[in-house]
């Protein structure tokens, strides 16, 4: 099998890497080839005509979760692609739905992962690996994605300045929704996510249930809160437990689908497609399931080599006495 890395040079993490990959992976007998971008889907184009040879290959995204969706959406349709992932970027949300996003860092098992089957979550022509999401989070984004550049307020304080922004205008945004065909809900809400992986935005574990080969999506939207009960929220939004807190009940709504459509009620709705920001006033998204394969180190073998820390919470579904099912 050929080993292909698509380094991603503008990811926020990833200066440095090709470097660090050269000295590794010359220390080895694979085959492995070094691939940088020079666009935004570069990776979806090179991979698909790197597929066209036929041979065994599987492409490791060096760079953010951006640089990991347009890895896997290049492997979508080619049977003799794989994927995976080196993190690289600040987020690298994906990979946590696995453990650690460190246990990708350490080649030696990453370059021996076996694979396993993945979902994707489709969008007309586009796909989601990981999360799409509406409301808050999406005027976040937009926030963030217009200050990116701009001095005192842009780079790291971008964000910042994107939550300020939201809790005074985003804090309530008219959806429909449908899901499977039935109405799921219709009114104002806080914030919703579509999930395939279990993280979003760094830190915060928005779809503790997910699986992300089992063909549905898991919808977790909340209605409309004060801005007070808003920062309660937030630590519980951050460990998972939103679902489970019986506090929580009044304004959480969840259920899992195959497919949904979202239709904004007003002129400013927007959505994000694993960040990406999307000014569409409707959408329809649909399951792929297992569309891709993705390679996943033996984390339970690296657990005993660290010295027997904490095992990572991971899904039965990829633990390694199933990643063959």
């Amino acid at each position: 099998m050929k080993h292909i890395f698509i380094i991603n040079p503008v990811a926020g993490g990833a200066r440095g890497v090709e470097d660090v990959l050269r000295t590794a992976l010359c220390n080895t007998s694979y085959d492995w080839e070094l691939y940088t971008t020079t666009a935004p889907m570069d990776a979806v184009r090179y991979i698909k005509e790197r597929c066209q040879s036929g041979e065994p290959m599987r492409f490791y995204a060096c760079g953010g979760d951006g640089t990991l969706q347009e890895v896997a959406v290049g492997t979508y349709g080619c049977s003799n692609a794989s994927f995976s992932c080196y993190p690289s970027g600040s987020g690298n949300d994906f990979v946590k739905y696995y453990g650690k996003a460190d246990y990708f860092r350490r080649l030696p098992a990453l370059l021996e992962s076996k694979d396993v089957p993945v979902d994707l979550i489709q969008v007309g022509e586009r796909f989601s690996l990981n999360v799409l999401n509406f409301g808050f989070e999406a005027a976040v984004a937009d926030t963030m994605g217009k200050l990116r550049h701009k001095p005192l307020i842009g780079g790291k304080n971008a964000y910042t300045v994107g939550i300020l922004k939201s809790l005074i205008n985003s804090m309530r945004t008219p959806v429909r929704v449908v899901c499977d065909g039935e109405l799921f809900y219709e009114g104002d809400c806080l914030l919703c996510t579509v999930a395939n992986g279990q993280y979003v935005g760094g830190s915060f574990r928005c779809a503790p249930r997910s699986r992300n080969d089992d063909g549905q999506m898991d919808v977790c939207l909340v209605k409309p809160i004060s801005r007070l009960r808003f920062v309660s929220l937030i630590g519980k939004y951050v460990r998972g437990e939103h679902l489970d807190d019986p506090k929580l009940k009044d304004i959480m709504l969840y259920r899992r689908c195959k497919s949904i459509q979202v239709e904004g009620l007003d002129e400013r709705f927007a959505y994000t497609l694993d960040g990406e920001v999307m000014h569409e006033r409707s959408f329809y998204a649909q399951m792929v399931q297992h569309a891709v394969k993705f390679g996943v180190p033996a984390i339970e073998h690296q657990e005993k080599q660290t010295g027997g820390k904490k095992q990572p919470v991971r899904p039965a579904a990829v633990t390694a006495e199933t990643a063959h099912r």
